[in-house]
């Protein structure tokens, strides 16, 4: 029987995080959009003033007896840099910032735990800032940007940024993939 889960994830631009994890077993859907802010019916336009809270993100449907919420993560902290806060490469700005947005306590104790064992083996240059939130509202983005990747593979952002890190992942992760 079907275990639906959903994970929301926010590390940059969501035209990179999607294809990361659209590509994974047991990965059914991945929705971009926009979470963690105070402005209703948010849109590309006004999170991109950088004043609306939210942050670009995506909302995973997963079948957790294919793929644990733990492995989600680990991909996760692989695929963006969790120590730079409010920027990812060359996207600057609090929508670009890296956070968990937990769906239940569960999912916090374990990123919790993901944090402070990738922090202790310094596993990164320097301490993982992602924030870790608890479930708020999630707001879809507009329908051109839902799997923009596989939709526009041509796109110089998509070249450039996108491509690389979904081979990264394929690579690293590649009994994982679909």
């Amino acid at each position: 029987m079907l275990k639906q889960e959903i994970a929301i994830f926010a590390g940059g631009c969501f035209w990179c995080t999607e294809p990361v994890f659209s590509q994974i077993k047991g990965v059914n859907a991945v929705v971009s959009g926009y979470i963690g802010g105070h402005t209703l019916n948010p849109t590309y336009k006004t999170i991109g003033q950088g004043d609306t809270g939210h942050a670009e993100a995506i909302k995973i449907s997963f079948d957790n007896e294919k793929i644990s919420f733990e492995t989600l993560l680990e991909i996760f902290f692989a695929s963006h840099d969790p120590t730079t806060p409010n920027r990812q490469g060359n996207d600057i700005g609090s929508q670009y910032r890296s956070a968990v947005f937990c769906q239940d306590e569960t999912q916090h104790d374990i990123t919790v735990k993901i944090i402070t064992d990738l922090n202790a083996t310094h596993a990164f240059s320097a301490p993982i800032v992602t924030e870790i939130l608890g479930p708020e509202t999630f707001y879809d983005a507009e329908d051109y940007h839902q799997y923009y990747f596989a939709n526009n593979p041509n796109q110089p952002y998509c070249l450039a940024v996108a491509a690389p890190k979904s081979a990264k992942i394929r690579a690293k992760y590649a009994a994982l993939i679909k």
